[in-house]
């Protein structure tokens, strides 16, 4: 029975047993999501990543440029695993996925990778072959990127489906979508300050079918017109960030 996660701190733990869950079931390219305002991805990886301690140096961190990579390693300090950067100049990658990937490597992890990442990070999950890979707070699917033209996007929504969501928080208005594996996908609407399940799906809903369902638990579509923003700003503080 999946909890409500009444505090970031176990949100976090919740990621970390939906991917041991997925790891044991035989997935390989997992996704974290946690659609939270202000979230700073980096410093939530770094407490997200001790799921893997048990790897070493057997699991290889990447940033999106090598300034990204540079400041992980002054804040994380010393670390047991390996921290690159995916080098890339625009849409191009700079340096060869041989470099990036080694045949010591166990697991690979990226950390806020953008659509502008896309053939890169596409181009070592191909490399990893078996091996897991996972995508932690990934931006591929933002329509707001400049330059993503339909052929891109359909590239990006083919690549994205090999995925499996093994967890995903996103809250709304008075409600919230939440997915940890291997439990379905679930509404949860808010009252007096805790979240009571409403129901669940087992595929991830839509956009339609999202509106409904929050609809449905009193809250507001998934595009609301009143300011979402301070409503996702309130769940956060929620959750003790």
């Amino acid at each position: 029975m999946v909890e409500f996660p009444q505090t970031l701190d176990a949100a976090i733990a919740q990621a970390q047993s939906a991917t041991q869950a997925a790891i044991a079931a035989g997935y390989t390219r997992l996704q974290i999501d946690l659609l939270l305002p202000e979230l700073k991805p980096t410093p939530i990886a770094f407490q997200y990543l001790p799921v893997f301690s048990h790897m070493g140096a057997g699991l290889k961190v990447f940033f999106t440029d090598a300034g990204a990579a540079a400041l992980a390693r002054r804040d994380w300090g010393e670390t047991p695993f390996n921290i690159c950067s995916l080098d890339v100049a625009g849409a191009r990658q700079t340096t060869p996925v041989d470099e990036l990937v080694s045949p010591d490597d166990q697991l690979f992890l990226f950390v806020a990778p953008s659509s502008v990442e896309v053939s890169p990070v596409e181009q070592v999950c191909t490399a990893a072959g078996d091996r897991p890979v996972v995508l932690f707070a990934p931006r591929l699917e933002d329509i707001g990127t400049v330059g993503i033209g339909y052929a891109a996007r359909k590239i990006r929504e083919r690549f994205l489906s090999t995925f499996e969501p093994c967890y995903y928080l996103r809250p709304f208005d008075r409600t919230a979508l939440l997915r940890c594996y291997p439990a379905p996908w679930q509404v949860w609407r808010e009252t007096d300050n805790t979240y009571a399940l409403v129901v669940e799906e087992l595929t991830k809903p839509g956009t339609e079918r999202l509106e409904q369902l929050l609809l449905q638990a009193g809250g507001t579509q998934a595009s609301p017109k009143r300011n979402v923003i301070e409503e996702m700003q309130r769940f956060l503080r929620a959750l003790g960030q």
